[in-house]
């Protein structure tokens, strides 16, 4: 089987179902993207590894990470291999360095484990040939789709002292979207 190598490209508000989101993984040498719907708290677990972020308490994907290290094992790759009905179905490769087993799993996780593992993310050819598509040069879609993000507000309004008072609360509170936002703000501010 062909596997192409992705990357993150985006996660956005999908306007497609109430509370869902749209992570975008595209070829890495290549210029389709595969974008997939997936719920508000995967998105919320990839967002805040992508973002350094540290909650109070380790998430579930932390808690697999954990779990799966102080075994002495590592995820070496994720793979979506099929696409049927619409549905993604990803797989995990795990190895304790001498046995190698495929974990079933949904896309959303394995993404979620993959950027813990900091393991490559792939799929297969047939995947990206039924799914895939080429926003290059028709950027209309991925518009729609992030128009449906609140836009935040104007970084002027708030002080840096106010931002990172009100980026530890949502961390203490588990409100990892506004806490990747306001993080992001901060880093524009500083940058």
């Amino acid at each position: 089987m062909k596997k192409i190598d992705l990357e993150i490209l985006d996660i956005a508000l999908s306007g497609s179902s109430s509370g869902a989101y749209a992570l975008v993984l595209g070829e890495v040498k290549g210029k389709r993207k595969l974008p997939i719907v997936i719920g508000g708290a995967e998105a919320q677990s990839i967002a805040i590894e992508l973002e350094n972020m540290r909650p109070s308490r380790p998430l579930t994907h932390d808690l697999m990470k954990n779990t799966l290290s102080s075994f002495g094992m590592e995820v070496t790759e994720v793979l979506i291999h099929k696409m049927s009905e619409g549905i993604f179905y990803a797989q995990l490769t795990v190895t304790d360095g001498i046995r190698e087993e495929q974990i079933d799993s949904r896309s959303s996780d394995a993404v979620a484990i993959a950027v813990r593992f900091g393991c490559p993310i792939r799929c297969s050819q047939q995947v990206m040939d039924d799914a895939g598509v080429d926003l290059d040069g028709t950027e209309g879609e991925m518009r729609d789709i992030q128009d449906e993000v609140p836009a935040p507000p104007a970084p002027e309004e708030e002080s840096l002292e106010e931002l990172q008072r009100r980026l530890d609360e949502a961390i203490a509170t588990e409100n990892y979207e506004l806490a990747s936002e306001l993080k992001k703000r901060i880093d524009d501010r500083k940058g």
